[in-house]
């Protein structure tokens, strides 16, 4: 039995837009089509591809397992057509972003959508470990990541570097000192993000290797949460020294002692880096950081 063409690329909209509405916008078809075509699909091979609940959709386990196929097939495409038809302008696309800070990749989507004002984007942000997934599981064209990754199957660039500082209360002991050993941190109250955080991966390492046992861990699912609880005296917090807003309340403290460095990368599916809009943000958002750090 030969697969229905307009089925696959019916359920792949889908399963990208989350929605038979969004989807349907998206393709610039009716729903009902739309619909049609994946309910085809499916009875075809007598199979749910997708568990609706009211408006919203959730691949089942086969569905995610053929959105996985069906990504690879319509990246190939995209690339197909952009090579054939040498297009360079980029008058339209959308392109989905995952990071896990979103500092530095809104200045790279407002610089793109200023020389491209066609194009979309959509944003999620979430912890180090998650940002990566998105882009493995074909969930996020590109990322932006403190996680560096030997996987061959992702292609990453290079940013910068960074490193992880503390930060207290003003009115907190440690603050007396704008460094300290990181033994100083033995005994002490700290906030840290979950499990899966680059920020909280390093640190806790480097205490464990420097054999220091904290007191008390908050952990927190954002950064901002990690600022509010500090500053609410939960404890000491850590954070990327370019991502510390001065503030009167809040004491930054250079950890001594260990090696606190961190890169930051770019990050793409290798089979999509030649993509014209995945290329385009790669190299803006190279830019941006080598007018940083010249």
């Amino acid at each position: 039995m030969a697969i229905s063409y307009s089925g696959l690329a019916a359920f792949h909209a889908v399963a990208q837009a989350e929605s038979f509405t969004g989807a349907a916008r998206a393709r610039n078809v009716s729903q009902p089509t739309l619909s049609a075509q994946v309910r085809g699909l499916e009875d075809a091979y007598g199979v749910r591809l997708f568990d609706r609940i009211g408006r919203q959709v959730k691949l089942t386990p086969l569905g995610q397992s053929l959105f996985v196929i069906t990504a690879r097939l319509f990246t190939a495409e995209d690339e197909a057509q952009s090579l054939l038809a040498g297009t360079r302008t980029l008058m339209r696309g959308h392109l989905r972003v995952a990071a896990d800070s979103a500092r530095h990749v809104m200045a790279a989507l407002a610089r793109i959508r200023e020389r491209y004002p066609g194009l979309t984007f959509s944003l999620t942000i979430g912890n180090s470990s998650q940002v990566v997934e998105q882009v493995m599981n074909y969930a996020a064209d590109v990322a932006i990541t403190a996680r560096q990754s030997s996987d061959p199957r992702l292609h990453t660039v290079k940013l910068r570097a960074d490193r992880l500082v503390a930060f207290a209360p003003a009115a907190h002991p440690i603050s007396r000192h704008d460094a300290v050993p990181i033994e100083a941190f033995a005994g002490q109250d700290l906030v840290l993000r979950e499990r899966g955080s680059i920020t909280r991966e390093v640190f806790e390492q480097r205490l464990s290797e420097a054999g220091i046992k904290p007191a008390n861990l908050l952990e927190v699912q954002t950064r901002e949460a990690v600022r509010e609880a500090v500053a609410a005296g939960f404890g000491i917090g850590v954070i990327f020294d370019n991502e510390f807003q001065p503030d009167d309340g809040l004491h930054r403290l250079v950890v001594t002692g260990a090696d606190f460095s961190v890169g930051e990368y770019a990050a793409c599916r290798e089979e999509r880096r030649r993509i014209p809009l995945v290329r385009t943000f790669i190299e803006v958002v190279q830019g941006l950081f080598g007018e940083e750090h010249p």
